[in-house]
């Protein structure tokens, strides 16, 4: 039985749900999103095989699954967006991509698949360039923002300005703090369960001091990551976008040991 999502927000016309906990077996567990808007529904980083039937199962309470409007892919990672064919097969959405990974998503889906739905995989391709779009949702719109290079070389964050969630992908990952679905309530006992991951993952501090810059400059009352917990309210936020701002990462901490012949 699917566990009920966290609700990040909620109105009489808007929603963002908070799927996690639903990777079994072997996989990395992940956290996937759902924004509805007046009969619009979106999914964000909807993850792979290991996540798709829950998915769908949990989502089909919220809305009808068959009138699916779009998925929006942070990067190409297969907890991101491996489980595309499904989606594009059981559902009629567009889907949201970096240019830099949409011609390369059509390698994810089988020729029996392709056989099955209407057009060419790249006609339900949207490829958003590198400053990023606005996509209209109903009324509203998830605006696309560049964060290239944190991890992926062409990345995508998703700001919804109505519940102002900033959906930032790896950026804020952190793994053993328990569920996904729980806020970070002390930054500093946090940093233990980010800091490796973000070292290894993120490209330098030049990009992520390039990227917290950008992010002040919205009214954000939310940053939620795939992976485990999220931030909430504007000085855990702030302490956040500090503290990654000052991060040293990547190829910051790369010296020649790094690049050494096996023997």
């Amino acid at each position: 039985m699917t566990q009920e999502p966290v609700v990040l927000y909620k109105d009489r016309d808007h929603q963002c749900l908070l799927f996690d906990e639903l990777v079994t077996g072997e996989g990395v567990q992940s956290n996937q999103f759902l924004i509805l808007h007046k009969g619009k529904a979106v999914l964000l980083d909807p993850g792979g095989d290991l996540t798709f039937n829950a998915l769908s199962s949990g989502i089909a309470t919220f809305c009808d699954t068959s009138k699916l409007d779009f998925i929006f892919a942070s990067h190409q990672d297969p907890d991101i967006i491996s489980s595309l064919e499904q989606w594009l097969l059981s559902t009629p959405c567009k889907v949201i991509s970096s240019r830099l990974w949409a011609r390369f998503l059509p390698h994810l889906v089988s020729d029996s698949v392709r056989s099955s739905i209407k057009g060419s995989v790249f006609d339900r391709i949207i490829a958003v360039p590198d400053e990023g779009i606005n996509v209209p949702v109903g009324d509203t719109v998830i605006q696309c923002l560049p964060a290239h290079f944190l991890h992926s070389v062409g990345n995508l964050h998703f700001y919804d300005p109505i519940s102002k969630v900033l959906f930032s992908g790896d950026v804020g990952g952190s793994f053993g703090a328990g569920k996904g679905g729980d806020p970070v309530e002390d930054f500093e006992q946090h940093i233990p369960n980010m800091i490796g991951f973000h070292r290894r993952y993120m490209t330098g501090n030049r990009v992520c001091r390039l990227w917290a810059d950008m992010i002040r400059s919205l009214d954000v009352e939310m940053i939620v990551p795939q992976h485990g917990r999220y931030f909430q309210g504007k000085t855990m936020i702030n302490e956040f976008l500090d503290w990654i701002s000052n991060l040293q990462c990547g190829t910051d901490l790369l010296t020649e040991d790094n690049f050494k012949i096996p023997e």
